[in-house]
Formats: C-alpha cells, sequence, structure tokens
C-alpha cells in the first residue's frame, strides 16, 4: 500500500512538473479571418453594397493561414509558416509575409518587426509593447492546455480577448502580444472577425535570431502609426481596420 502511495506521489509530481516548467519550444498558430463578417462589422447599420455583394461571390468566406512562435525564456520570434498562394483577402492587411516577423526580447525589453505597408518595408525596433490586462474566470483548454481569459484593448475601443497558460513560463504570445502570467496560446478580435489559436507545441531550445540588413536601419513605432494615418486618411472604413491590424 506505501509503495503504491509513493510510487502515485513521484508520478504527480512529475507531471506537475511537466506542466509547470516549459521555457522553450515552438507552437503552431492558425489564425483565421471570416472576411464577410469583418466588412460586415465595418459597414454595420448601412444596407451592403453591390460591391460587397459582389466581393462575396469569388472572395472565401474565410481565410486561413499558419504562423510560428518560437520561445525561450528570454525571447520569442513570431512569423508566417508559409504564405498560402491561393488565400485571396478582401483586404490587403489582411495577407501575411515571409517578410515579416516579430522578435521579442523579454529581458531587454525591446521589439524588433518588421511590417510592410503602402509597398514599403518597415524594420522597427522599440520599447516592448505594454498592454492592460484584466484577467476573467474563464477557463478553456488550447492545444492541450488549460488557459485563462484574460481582456485588454488596443487602438484605444478595440478589445482583444487573449488565452494564456501559466503551464508555459514564458510572458509572450504572437503578434505584438505579452504581458500575461504565462504564454498566450489564443486571440480574438471580434472587431476584425479574427481568432489565432496554438494548434500544437513543439519542445526544444531554438536559438532565435532574426533576419536584420547589414546596415539595419531602425524606426520607432511612431513612425509606422504616422505614415499610416497619413496614408488611410481617404480610406475610410477599410482603413481603420488596416491600422488595428498594423496595432496588434
Amino acid at each position: 500500500m506505501y509503495r503504491f502511495i509513493f510510487i502515485s506521489f513521484l508520478f504527480l509530481v512529475q507531471t506537475i512538473n511537466a506542466q509547470q516548467f516549459i521555457s522553450a519550444g515552438k507552437l503552431t498558430f492558425e489564425r483565421k479571418v471570416a472576411q464577410f463578417t469583418l466588412l460586415e462589422n465595418l459597414n454595420e447599420n448601412e444596407k451592403e453594397s453591390f460591391w460587397l455583394t459582389e466581393m462575396k461571390k469569388v472572395y472565401p468566406k474565410v481565410v486561413t493561414d499558419y504562423y510560428t512562435l518560437e520561445f525561450n525564456n528570454s525571447s520569442s520570434l513570431f512569423k508566417v509558416e508559409k504564405e498560402n498562394t491561393d488565400n485571396k483577402y478582401m483586404i490587403d492587411g489582411l495577407k501575411p509575409s515571409e517578410l515579416n516577423y516579430v522578435f521579442q526580447e523579454f529581458n531587454d525589453g525591446f521589439t524588433t518587426m518588421t511590417r510592410g505597408i503602402f509597398e514599403n518595408q518597415y524594420l522597427v525596433k522599440d520599447s516592448i509593447k505594454q498592454f492592460q490586462w484584466k484577467i476573467t474566470g474563464e477557463v478553456r483548454d488550447i492545444a492541450g492546455f488549460e488557459c485563462k481569459k484574460a481582456l485588454a484593448k488596443i487602438n484605444d475601443s478595440v478589445v482583444v480577448v487573449a488565452f494564456y497558460t501559466d503551464q508555459i513560463l514564458v510572458k509572450g504570445g504572437p503578434e505584438n502580444f505579452n504581458g500575461l502570467p504565462g504564454m498566450i496560446l489564443g486571440l480574438a478580435v471580434p472587431r476584425l472577425a479574427l481568432t489565432l489559436f496554438a494548434t500544437k507545441l513543439e519542445l526544444g531550445n531554438p536559438t532565435l535570431m532574426p533576419k536584420l540588413p547589414t546596415k539595419p536601419k531602425y524606426v520607432k513605432y511612431s513612425q509606422i502609426t504616422q505614415d499610416v494615418e497619413k496614408g488611410l486618411k481617404t480610406w475610410g472604413k477599410e482603413g481603420k481596420a488596416i491600422a488595428w491590424i498594423i496595432n496588434l
């Protein structure tokens, strides 16, 4: 009897340790955007235009892309796994690029990232973005991990729903998101009709190094914000959606 209890105790300790001390590996994320819903959200309370009706005949209702998030205890690298050339995007800002990535350095407090906007490729180095999270009591399972729900806002009014697990110690996540008590495995942005959820974890100890030009010329987030505001003045509601996507 004592032998059985002792063995059960060891098994329990091993299980707890395996769950609580993951600090390196690679996550695969599936990003879905419900394009029709997004455009309907942008044009709520308005009659559907002839243009939108015709667009729905040739564009897919939902577009799906896959990303990877490699991480260790000090940094993470988020990028598209592979461009899906079969996807057709109703808004240009939705289309991923293999040139884009987000590299977060948690110990140093910096983010290096690339963004392609209006035919320009920006190389950003700036302080890690800060989010005001509100943790709720809701729990759900994502990729085999128990995750807790948290809420934040971008652009002052766009709600972001995140699900994080404290079984992965790194306080990071996809895109620029971070700052919760563990890894973010799920994101939803209802106004963008966008979801981004982890599908699997591969354990390992990656050496993370983003691609940089020989003589990098960095800009701050503020430079992108200024250029986007200037470039999207005549884009109306579609321009707002692109601005929200850029700020993820």
